[in-house]
């Protein structure tokens, strides 16, 4: 086997100048035997990715003509002016090794060698867009299929280790898992094969024995001969292959030994790959039709090729002679693609495309150079006359578009300005394969469009019968779920547990739930949030139907008894009970009674004004008068003693006096909450959980329950007074039935406080309705129903003689005198 010689041309009076090396997997001078052991023979052929001949290599670049004495300059002297190499990252950097001293200008087509001086990559450029938009084509790749659960192979050189531990931390951070991060076995060029095929059976146990569907490969371009290696070799061992979905580096192709062209080449249908953009060469085809195995001036590697390819030999060669002869009539185009591809692939565009970057920069360093000299000047110069380092300038701001019409130019990094291809690879029984574009990056495109992903092109591994395969460490957490981490695992792996009440999650695979926004609630399944309906005690309603039906009632019952008592009024059973009071109580509860109304219907801002105030305002006018009519009961016994005090306060002034007093004051607490902080329309969007309330905010709850205060002091007041008028003659006297009406009032108003805080909705509304047609039902029916059926129904005791008894005889005719 001899490498790929040095490429020479030269041409003179303005004609471009390009010298190069490129160094390539190479196709093994000697015929492979299959009775030999295949380990022994991979280790032999590996040995030309070594550094010793990549060192011979560039050293035989610097040496003058055919002798092998760099450094020294005698006889014919290349001049190369810059140096293409590949695809190996090692080949590139044991090259720049040598050739950066002379400030050669070094092409690579292939991965890019880890740099152990900031000064060996200034003359470094490469062929290959930057790694890092590579990467982040991968983890955007594995997030858009959802693939969080993944194995990782890598090579074990300098990029292998960078790769571990630069970027896939970054992968980490996104969300992504590794089942197993597992080094390829490294080759050496020892005996010790059995121990390296250990290591690789070992290997492919871990790989196979994962539940992991997705596995990421990061090597080179030989890495596919190895694993083609550890993939048969674990048939004889019996591991059971599970399928893989591949996900291939850029820096990968498919590579094969000789020995190697009959096995099976499923292991990579399905597989997805990162490649360097690549289109089809204007005369590619022609070119490659037009090779033959004649030999020509420098190229030894064709013959050698030809060989292998098509299983014959030349007399000449060194092959066994098993073999028919070669005709070199053969075809190209009948090998099979295990064999040789007849489109370019992506590494020789690159080489194709840096060969050109460099014609380009010497064609602009040529003009550059010869415009301020003579036509004698221009015809003698020559590129041996310049030195490498001057081209760097020109090359590094080079841009051309080539023949199949792509712009070519690097970046500040020397790095080429493209992105990359998702390749598909489909396998036939035949032992051919389909490279098929399933999807590209594009680094200046916008983060949101700068992958493409054509889903329904892709053709999976045929175990999945076309499938989309998932590879996650558990099922996904559907929505109304949340993630919670299970102890001693990864990250990805993960238990579900249902949303807390009130929250939702409408993603799969959510970290939290969240809540609604304020109008809208959780459904049944905690996976969506739907709007909430805008509710109000109204007269549709059956509740609020029943609420305005009682209140007419106790309205109607209300009038019909004011009509009974001023029908009735100069009987003695009215005028005993002060006529001015019982007509002021009367419609205070008339009026009590049809403010409900005013609960009932859709809030407005005059609704919300008058409905506290005037329940107050008229509440306290009904307390009032009842308490006057006890404090007069009281007065009248009590002034029966001779010369008492008292009589002077007798008589209706006193009981108005009580009424206005009781009032205004309850009407300057209404006046001052409304100066303040008035009532206002307000939506509630707490209190039900699926709908919300428009009610009325009291503005200011102090102000409200200093109203209800007043309210409870008269009524408390009021029993305390009737309660120790309770004893006195029975005849005519209301301290009882106020007594009893008083209690009523006081325990339905007692049981509203807590009851008021506890509802909500429009229930709250209900409650303080229910609480004032029950207390003005309770003053109603206590006080004026036993008078209302004595005056209709036993007349008989409606008479003055009634009025007479033995005991505290003065004091009723007081009483009877006072209330005329």
């Amino acid at each position: 086997m001899e490498p790929l010689p040095i490429l020479h041309t030269y041409y003179q009076a303005g004609d471009l100048v390009v010298a190069g090396i490129i160094s390539q997997i190479y196709i093994f001078s000697r015929k492979m035997n299959f009775e030999k052991c295949p380990s022994q023979e991979l280790f032999d052929d590996y040995i030309y990715f070594s550094a010793s001949w990549t060192y011979l290599a560039s050293m035989e670049l610097l040496s003058p003509g055919s002798k092998f004495t760099p450094n020294y300059k005698c006889g014919f002297q290349y001049n190369p002016a810059a140096v293409i190499g590949g695809p190996n990252s090692n080949i590139c950097h044991f090259m720049t090794t040598i050739l950066y001293n002379y400030k050669i200008p070094q092409l690579t087509y292939g991965s890019a060698p880890v740099m152990n001086t900031k000064t060996q990559g200034e003359f470094f450029y490469k062929m290959f867009p930057g790694g890092s938009h590579q990467y982040w084509g991968i983890q955007q790749l594995l997030l858009h299929f959802r693939w969080t659960w993944i194995g990782v192979t890598y090579l074990n050189d300098d990029n292998g280790e960078r790769f571990v531990h630069k970027v896939l931390p970054m992968f980490a951070k996104s969300g992504i898992c590794f089942e197993f991060i597992q080094k390829l076995p490294e080759l050496t060029f020892s005996n010790d094969a059995d121990m390296i095929v250990s290591e690789g059976i070992e290997t492919c146990q871990v790989i196979m024995g994962s539940s992991a569907t997705v596995l990421l490969v990061h090597g080179e371009i030989q890495t596919t001969v190895v694993w083609r290696m550890l993939l048969h070799f674990s048939e004889f061992d019996g591991i059971l292959k599970k399928t893989k979905v591949w996900i291939m580096t850029a820096q990968m192709d498919f590579a094969s030994l000789p020995f190697q062209r009959s096995w099976d080449l499923d292991f990579i249908h399905g597989t997805l790959s990162f490649a360097t953009h690549s289109e089809e060469v204007l005369g590619f085809q022609k070119f490659l039709h037009s090779k033959s195995p004649v030999p020509e001036r420098g190229d030894g590697f064709i013959r050698t090729f030809w060989e292998h390819a098509f299983h014959c030999f030349f007399p000449s060669s060194n092959l066994d002679k098993t073999d028919e002869f070669c005709t070199g009539e053969e075809k190209l185009e009948s090998l099979p693609g295990i064999i040789f591809e007849m489109e370019m692939t992506s590494h020789s565009y690159s080489i194709y495309n840096a060969v050109y970057a460099v014609a380009h920069a010497l064609h602009a360093m040529y003009f550059s150079s010869i415009q301020h000299r003579t036509p004698m000047d221009r015809r003698r110069w020559m590129l041996v006359n310049q030195k490498p380092w001057q081209l760097h300038p020109y090359l590094r701001t080079v841009s051309f578009n080539n023949s199949a019409g792509e712009q070519i130019s690097f970046d500040r990094n020397r790095e080429l300005v493209a992105g990359f291809e998702i390749i598909n690879w489909v396998t036939f029984p035949n032992k051919s394969f389909l490279r098929v574009k399933v999807g590209q990056t594009d680094p200046l495109a916008p983060p949101n469009k700068a992958l493409t992903v054509y889903e329904d092109v892709i053709v999976w591994p045929r175990q999945l019968n076309q499938a989309r395969p998932i590879s996650m460490c558990n099922d996904n957490c559907n929505p109304g779920y949340r993630k919670t981490k299970k102890e001693g695992k990864p990250f990805c792996c993960y238990d579900c547990l249902p949303c807390p009440a009130g929250k939702i999650s409408d993603k799969t695979d959510m970290n939290d739930c969240f809540y609604c926004l304020e109008d809208q609630y959780p459904n049944r399944d905690q996976d969506l949030c739907i709007q909430k309906n805008i509710i109000f005690l109204s007269y549709e309603e059956p509740l609020g139907i029943c609420l305005a039906l009682l209140a007419l009632f106790l309205s109607f019952m209300t009038v019909f008894m004011l009509g009974i008592f001023i029908k009735h009024q100069d009987t003695p059973i009215v005028k005993a009970n002060n006529r001015t009071l019982t007509y002021i109580l009367l419609i205070s509860l008339l009026l009590s009674f049809l403010c409900v109304f005013l609960f009932l219907g859709q809030p407005e801002r005059i609704i919300c004004l008058l409905r506290q105030t005037a329940f107050g305002v008229i509440f306290s006018l009904a307390l009032s008068s009842v308490l006057a009519k006890t404090i007069l009961v009281i007065l009248a016994f009590m002034s029966t003693m001779p010369r008492s005090w008292m009589r002077k306060w007798m008589g209706k002034h006193l009981a108005i006096s009580i009424v206005l007093c009781c009032s205004l004051i309850q009407a300057t607490i209404c006046i001052v909450w409304l100066a303040t902080f008035p009532p206002f329309p307000d939506f509630d969007m707490q209190s039900m959980a699926e709908e919300i309330v428009l009610e009325c905010n009291e503005g200011s709850p102090v102000m409200f329950y200093s109203v209800l205060g007043f309210l409870g002091f008269l009524a408390t007041v009021s029993f305390i007074v009737a309660f120790l008028a309770r004893k006195l003659p029975e005849n005519f006297n209301e301290a009882k039935f106020i007594t009893f009406s008083m209690l009523i009032f006081c325990t339905v108003w007692l049981s509203f406080v807590p009851t008021y805080l506890s509802t909500k909705g429009k229930y709250t509304v209900a409650v303080e309705i229910f609480s004032i047609l029950g207390s003005g039902m309770g003053l109603l029916g206590c006080i004026f129903l036993p008078k209302c059926y004595v005056i209709l129904l036993k007349p008989e005791l409606n008479h003055k003689k009634h009025l007479i008894r033995n005991e505290n005889l003065k004091g009723l005719c007081l009483w009877v005198h006072v209330n005329k």
